[in-house]
């Protein structure tokens, strides 16, 4: 069914008042998940009312209602995409035959692993964000702040749904882990490096949404071609509700360049940081650090892992059914990699390769947002441009891991050069000082901060001058 029922303690679209024990299992993990969200959710706004949408249905148009509501009050629940009738597995070993319902055992442990990594980023991502509220720039970014906020919340809720329904007491123990782990906590991090880096400020809150939600897009992505039928289901839906996390870093980044540029043309013979802005240069920096992280996210470019997903049928590339062969069977993909100094080049097994091909797929999917922000750079008449950084830099996972690479051209570098490289390249300790130094918070109404300009639009059809947070 489409229609979600509310009348529930749970809302859900997947009758689970039909199943009493699962009911009860999610109804005593609810209060758990409340409580970590007022420990670690956003700080000291939960008694506010915050123009939120909610998911009233998974039909693609009209599927959700705007209305004030307090965050705690939010009705979080579990969402899967309408059941199609006799879905096949559409590629791996097991293409043509029917999509399964029910764990298949022999990969019962990658499954898993595959939903707990996937569920782990989605709390991390709320506590990484915590205080931001304080210091937003408009009640316009602070609502569209929370409103992230409560969606990775309900992507959490959409994993612990599956390890409850289809993984029994290891399930329900992982879905406890999943409120115990703390993004940066040196004894008990959360399962994946970029979701332990602080954010704490908006520079990178734009950037965490702009890459790491992008990341987070395709990881779906391939996850909603799962064999797994409940698996795929809940992730088209999730899919959904990610799109407005990547608008919030695009624009938003392109607001902060705007706002710079605005600074530029009105001073023309002065530092942008001295008049309250971003300078073009560091902005960079900050795309440099966190693109560069999120390459990491999407595992070794070689790798008998995502051979394994794969062919299992559990894990396929976004959007599988754009490719003519949903086997990769006798095929083989031209992989970078590096020998004796030199960066070479290697024809692997596809299967072994479809990190690198859904990492590549990620980078084309970011190259536009940074055409966007070229675009106010010509503009303006400004020959700046932005970039991607190389996907060889600053990596720590796979091939190129701790090597040294130029940002822009992928050369490999000496280490001398390489640091002194890095002072350019990368956030500096100025840099983040100047940033922080202008992160004070605008709560009136359609006024912004100085270093961001205004949205050209509000939400939902809303005027800019809403008040979108009742503080």
């Amino acid at each position: 069914m489409a229609g979600i029922d509310y009348s529930q303690k749970i809302p859900n679209n997947v009758d689970l008042k039909s199943d009493k024990r699962l009911q009860r299992a999610l109804e005593r993990w609810q209060p758990d998940y409340i409580e970590w969200w007022k420990e670690m959710g956003p700080t000291d706004f939960n008694e506010k009312d915050v123009y939120l949408r909610t998911a009233v249905s998974v039909e693609k148009d009209g599927w959700a209602n705007f209305s004030y509501v307090s965050m705690p009050e939010y009705r979080w629940g579990i969402f899967l995409t309408p059941h199609e009738k006799d879905p096949l597995i559409q590629f791996g070993d097991h293409m043509g035959q029917e999509a399964w319902q029910q764990v298949p055992g022999e990969y019962r442990n990658w499954l898993r692993r595959l939903i707990v990594t996937q569920g782990d980023t989605e709390p991390a991502s709320v506590e990484q964000q915590r205080l931001l509220g304080h210091t937003a720039p408009s009640l316009y970014d602070m609502r569209n702040l929370f409103q992230v906020n409560v969606e990775e919340g309900r992507h959490l809720w959409a994993m612990v749904y599956l390890l409850h329904r289809h993984f029994g007491a290891d399930g329900r123990e992982e879905a406890d882990q999943m409120l115990q782990r703390r993004s940066g906590n040196p004894d008990h991090p959360r399962i994946l490096s970029t979701f332990n880096e602080p954010i704490e400020e908006w520079l990178s809150f734009f950037c965490f949404t702009m890459f790491t939600d992008r990341d987070g897009k395709f990881q779906l992505l391939s996850l909603a071609e799962s064999g797994f039928d409940p698996l795929a289901r809940t992730t088209r839906f999730m899919l959904t509700e990610e799109a407005h996390h990547m608008f919030v870093g695009q624009t938003g980044l392109q607001r902060i360049v705007r706002r710079t540029l605005e600074v530029m043309k009105e001073f023309p013979d002065a530092d942008p940081a001295e008049k309250g802005a971003f300078p073009l240069e560091l902005i960079q920096r900050y795309i440099n650090f966190w693109a560069s992280s999120c390459y990491d996210l999407f595992g070794a470019e070689v790798s008998s892992n995502s051979a394994n997903f794969f062919a299992s049928g559990l894990k396929g590339r976004a959007y599988e059914d754009k490719f003519e062969d949903h086997t990769a069977l006798n095929q083989f993909k031209a992989v970078e990699r590096f020998v004796d100094g030199k960066v070479v080049t290697e024809d692997v097994p596809l299967r072994n390769a479809m990190n690198e091909v859904l990492r590549e797929a990620y980078i084309a999917d970011n190259q536009k947002g940074v055409d966007s922000w070229n675009k106010e750079c010509e503009k303006a008449g400004v020959p700046f441009r932005f970039y991607l950084p190389h996907h060889r830099f600053n990596r720590q996972v796979g091939e190129f891991a701790g090597l040294r690479f130029h940002v822009k051209t992928g050369e490999p570098m000496g280490e001398a050069a390489y640091q002194a490289m890095l002072e350019e390249t990368m956030p500096t300790a100025k840099d983040r000082s100047h940033v922080k130094s202008l992160m004070v918070g605008v709560r009136e109404p359609g006024k912004f901060a100085g270093w961001i300009a205004p949205p050209l639009r509000g939400i939902n059809g809303q005027p800019v001058e809403m008040e979108y947070v009742k503080l």
